[in-house]
């Protein structure tokens, strides 16, 4: 079933999303305003001002999808926008850095809750045979929001505190609610599962994994706190995986993984995000630390990204999906390696290059990725599909931020870049193996073939 106006819909769901997504690179720009500031956090507590955010964000995905599909998608979308508001106002008025931390995650949980919800809501909104048009634009939504977020956090830093990074978001959320509670659709309820045991589990292999990440170079790679933090992550993934294939009704379950278009649009979306936001980890430092710009110049100076990637994604029906898909792997990784050469004296066009062929590369993969996801399940298990479609870019994102600062801080950035690339090149030709392989399928199965 389709809405009268389901452009206004979209419109609403997408700008929730760019909300949702840019405050995460925003935070960014603060970050050397934030290490200099009356908190004085420590530099793993500066990852985790990042990262408790991006993790609760990504832990709550799917549970919040389930929720969306068994309560009412419009229901959870906006309770979502009022966590987020709620969260970002803790963020703005806190006294010290754990006030800080828990606030970035309460808006984590809500953000969390808003992005299944939203992209549910929009395919909802459209018939059928628009539907890849939804997905599209909504696709193309998040990626832009990292670079709105740069923009936006951008013109915050060079004109206001930095609390009112966070104080900015609560009115925009607020406005958002009050937009959708006229014009989004009511969906049918599903019988969908509620698996908190599963949601627990899975939070805490989530947390677990990247703590360690994020704590190995302060305590050391090889100290028992790291140690214990990734075999916990170990453990508790297979307690996860156990308890989904015996209970009863499953919150991801893991044989849904067989389907290859699913497997391979989560990793290839997760490797995406990877790449980009471990640029977004040390860009804005790069830029102003590195090469002078102000925090308002360092905001526009990412705008290369967003022309390809909006382009491109408006236009990715009309490539070969495997090519789109080969095309955004390959042009991620080389626009990491052009930028691991980045120094003072780099001009910026040449760096801006490296912007570009990440940009494009998201452009051209993503929709299609996200399209592959979304089509593996029915339609009453959208909710499931959008929180696993996004549970695998913000994890994706989490454990980039946190591989970036932990590389970066040990190494030097030239060769976190290079590492962030050996990893999405990685985890991309798994994932175009896979692709290839449901798409070989679904020829051999078609009337023609």
């Amino acid at each position: 079933m389709s809405v009268t106006r389901p452009g206004r819909v979209l419109a609403v769901m997408s700008s929730a999303v760019v909300a949702a997504v840019a405050l995460v690179a925003a935070v960014n720009l603060a970050l050397p305003t934030l290490a200099a500031s009356e908190l004085k956090p420590t530099p793993a507590q500066l990852v985790w001002i990042v990262d408790a955010y991006v993790l609760v964000f990504a832990c709550l995905l799917i549970p919040a999808g389930a929720a969306g599909d068994r309560f009412g998608r419009k229901g959870v979308f906006l309770a979502g926008l009022g966590v987020f508001a709620l969260g970002c106002l803790a963020a703005a008025l806190a006294p010290d850095v754990a006030v800080l931390i828990a606030g970035r995650a309460l808006s984590g949980a809500g953000a969390a809750m808003v992005m299944p919800a939203s992209l549910a809501l929009s395919v909802h909104a459209y018939p059928a045979e628009r539907r890849g048009h939804a997905v599209a634009v909504w696709t193309a939504a998040t990626g832009v929001a990292g670079v709105a977020g740069n923009i936006g956090g951008g013109l915050v830093m060079q004109f206001l505190p930095w609390r009112a990074l966070f104080a900015v978001m609560v009115p925009i959320a607020l406005a958002l609610a009050l937009l959708a509670a006229f014009l989004a659709p009511r969906v049918d309820r599903h019988d969908a599962a509620l698996d908190v045991p599963g949601a627990a589990l899975l939070t805490a292999a989530s947390v677990a994994l990247v703590g360690g990440i994020i704590e190995g170079p302060t305590a050391g790679w090889t100290s028992p706190l790291v140690l214990a933090a990734f075999a916990g992550a170990l453990a508790l993934s297979a307690a996860f995986a156990f308890h989904q294939l015996r209970t009863a009704r499953p919150l991801l379950d893991p044989r849904l993984f067989r389907l290859p278009g699913l497997r391979a649009g989560a990793l290839g979306v997760a490797v995406t995000f990877f790449g980009m936001f471990a640029l977004f980890f040390v860009n804005a430092s790069f830029l102003q630390d590195v090469k002078g710009f102000s925090p308002l110049l360092t905001g526009l100076a990412i705008l290369p990204m967003a022309i390809p990637m909006i382009v491109l994604s408006r236009m990715s029906g009309r490539f070969d999906r495997f090519t789109a898909v080969a095309a955004g792997i390959l042009g991620n990784v080389a626009g990491l390696v052009l930028l691991s050469f980045a120094d003072a004296a780099m001009p910026y066009p040449v760096y801006a290059i490296g912007l570009v062929a990440m940009g494009a590369s998201m452009g051209l993969c993503l929709p299609v990725l996200s399209q592959e996801i979304m089509a593996s399940l029915p339609p009453a298990r959208a909710g499931l599909g959008s929180g696993l479609n996004s549970a695998a870019r913000e994890l994706g994102s989490a454990v980039g931020v946190a591989i970036m600062g932990t590389v970066a801080a040990t190494a030097g950035t030239g060769t976190a870049y290079l590492t962030v690339a050996v990893v999405v090149l990685a985890g991309g030709m798994v994932a175009l193996g896979w692709f290839r392989s449901r798409l070989t399928r679904s020829h051999s199965l078609s009337p023609t073939a």
